[in-house]
């Protein structure tokens, strides 16, 4: 399954990630891959709990996309 992971900087460094789809399901990492990494893991855990609660995962298809919108410089 392929979920949308939405990658942020800390403040304090490196890096936190989270996934809109799985509620609560957030990484962290001092690289983008250690945090993609830390994502995969944690995904992998909130998957197992849903189905240990005997719960079905949500769509990986939330609808949620990246745009990039354009305005001119001040």
């Amino acid at each position: 399954m392929d979920f949308v992971v939405v990658v942020h900087r800390a403040e304090e460094g490196g890096y936190w990630a989270e996934v809109p789809a799985l509620d609560g399901c957030f990484a962290q990492g001092e690289s983008v891959e250690e945090v993609l990494e830390d994502a995969r893991g944690a995904m992998e855990s909130h998957l197992g709990a849903l189905a240990d609660d005997g719960r079905e995962p949500p769509p990986a298809d939330d609808g949620l996309f990246v745009a990039t919108v354009r305005v001119p410089a001040a």
